[in-house]
């Protein structure tokens, strides 16, 4: 919607701005300006003041009860009063709880801090209440120079409005709810959260100050919250966690990849670790638990138990219905596994052979024709080299008796090659 010149304001504009009775005198300055959260989020509600002469507590003035001069100055409307400030009432001050406050970019995916807030005056008519929308919150240079600019001669501050103007429309703009203080980000959907990509998401968290973040945090359900867990750093992770209960971390570990589960998990207390897998499932209790026994510098230590395999003798059909089945992430399987009675490794296909093949052709002659494998307690110096050597995609890792224990996929060694 075009709003007029005229009508167009800031929130650093009006800080400051007198506000006046119906003779002229200044009853006192704008100090902050408030939205009522539970009645309309779209529009100030009022003015907090800071009142002129002797009186110390600070004034409020309704929107409603003011009327604009042509030469825009704010005047009391007949009858109407500057009131005290309810306190047992919960405003949002634009001021106190926005300006220079981090919020997220939802569409640049990352964290920006708020340089202003636009206005646009409504009901100049004269027939229905003076109202103040709130249309776009500045995140740009031009923000952060209209305040800086504030108060030099008219020429001058008028420069600000040249710079490049990055906004944010004001109804992506949403509270976090935190004690004891209020911050705002801008809303993220549950739906839009999910298609972003947990990196993003992991940005994010980390650019946030520790409040914002576990907020944040707190607000992912648990598939998309074990997902941006995995892209942080362990030191960040554990702060994520710290001020959530141990049931609700569980909930959130199960969804994670067993090994990475585990890696995360070694880095806590023992108390705290035990009490996180007291409360997960059985069976992935058991999983994370077995892989905790491995030194993180081994093959077992960066593996995951989630893998497809089927028997040696099953079908392209049998393949693909395993497939279909995986619980894991899909997104990793670049390969099914053979194996024979005993579970015993026999063969690799790999996903491209099985695609292009008829769904009645036996795996067995599409298997490669070698396997290339690491046993539990090789060094993650020898992993590297063999995806290195082989131009590996993953890398089955076998115990004594040859069975398949874990799969350990080209993200895991890149990430740990980037660590050192």
């Amino acid at each position: 919607m075009h709003t007029p010149l005229h009508l167009r304001t800031s929130a650093a504009a009006m800080i400051g701005m007198p506000v006046k009775n119906a003779h002229g005198g200044v009853l006192g300055k704008v100090r902050d300006l408030a939205v009522d959260p539970a009645k309309d989020t779209n529009h100030v509600a009022g003015f907090v003041l800071r009142r002129a002469g002797k009186e110390r507590a600070p004034g409020w003035v309704s929107i409603e009860s003011l009327e604009r001069t042509q030469a825009g100055d704010l005047r009391l409307r007949p009858g109407a009063e500057v009131r005290p400030v309810a306190t047992d009432h919960e405003y949002l001050l634009l001021d106190r709880d926005l300006l220079d406050q981090q919020i997220i970019d939802v569409h640049g995916h990352k964290v920006v801090r708020v340089n202003d807030v636009d206005l646009a005056w409504e009901g100049e008519n004269g027939h229905a209440p003076l109202r103040l929308r709130i249309a776009e919150v500045e995140v740009g240079l031009r923000g952060a120079l209209r305040r800086l600019m504030k108060g030099l001669p008219r020429p001058l501050a008028s420069l600000s409005e040249q710079a490049a103007a990055r906004i944010i429309p004001w109804e992506f703009v949403d509270l976090i709810e935190r004690d004891p203080a209020r911050r705002v980000r801008l809303k993220i959907e549950q739906n839009r959260l999910a298609k972003m990509h947990p990196a993003d998401i992991a940005d994010i968290l980390e650019e946030l100050a520790p409040a914002e973040r576990e907020a944040i945090f707190a607000s992912l359900d648990e598939e998309v919250a074990a997902e941006a867990l995995e892209e942080v750093d362990p030191k960040l992770q554990k702060a994520l966690l710290e001020g959530l209960d141990s049931e609700r971390v569980a909930e959130i570990v199960e969804e994670m990849d067993p090994g990475a589960a585990a890696d995360l998990l070694a880095e806590l207390p023992d108390e705290r670790s035990e009490a996180i897998l007291e409360e997960m499932e059985p069976e992935e209790r058991e999983e994370v638990e077995g892989l905790l026994e491995f030194s993180d510098r081994s093959a077992a230590g960066s593996m995951t138990t989630d893998f497809v395999s089927v028997h040696l003798n099953a079908t392209v059909e049998q393949a693909v219905e395993a497939l279909r089945g995986f619980e894991g992430d899909a997104d990793t399987v670049t390969e099914v596994y053979l194996v024979d009675d005993d579970d015993r490794l026999k063969g690799v296909v790999t996903l491209p052979r099985l695609l292009l093949a008829s769904r009645d052709t036996l795996l067995q002659g599409l298997a490669e024709t070698y396997i290339v494998s690491s046993g539990l307690h090789a060094r993650d110096k020898a992993v590297a080299e063999l995806f290195d050597k082989y131009n590996l995609r993953s890398l089955p890792v076998l115990d004594d008796e040859g069975k398949i224990a874990g799969v350990i996929h080209a993200e895991q060694v890149i990430t740990q090659l980037r660590e050192e």
